[in-house]
């Protein structure tokens, strides 16, 4: 895994542990959620996108959510499960470790940010698993202009 992205940020929320098990997450349960909408659907129909409080979210919601990870990826069969849960592990290794008791505006948005943008980060993170024809056409153009 590649995670040398995080040096990009100036955010100081991002340079912490906790930040970074945050982010982490959004990515998992962005990835998840892009899961559960299907090819073509949109994120918003996902179950996991409504289950979601953004910009309300407490560190025990992120938790909550990313331990039902591996739960989700086999009920929805999720392309790249093992991919996932391993970076829900290096998640959750974060958020036990940081210090931070709460997420705040900060982490939520974070969170947010990194939950909108799952697939750019993901395979930012797993570039070295990427192979040529994985994701679709729309889904590496989205990839190379950074949205």
């Amino acid at each position: 895994m590649h995670f040398e992205f995080f040096d990009d940020f100036a955010d100081p929320y991002l340079k912490t542990v906790g930040g970074k098990g945050v982010f982490e997450a959004g990515i998992v349960l962005g990835m998840v959620a892009f899961g559960q909408a299907g090819k073509g659907g949109s994120i918003d129909s996902a179950p996991l996108f409504k289950q979601i409080n953004f910009g309300r979210m407490k560190k025990r919601d992120v938790m909550r959510h990313l331990a039902r990870v591996p739960e989700l990826t086999r009920a929805y069969h999720l392309d790249y499960a093992g991919m996932i849960e391993s970076l829900a592990a290096h998640a959750g290794d974060f958020l036990m470790k940081g210090k931070e008791r709460e997420l705040g505006v900060d982490g939520n948005f974070a969170f947010s940010v990194a939950f909108l943008n799952a697939k750019k980060y993901f395979w930012t993170i797993f570039k070295s698993e990427k192979k040529t024809g994985e994701i679709s056409q729309s889904e590496d153009e989205t990839v190379k202009e950074g949205h």
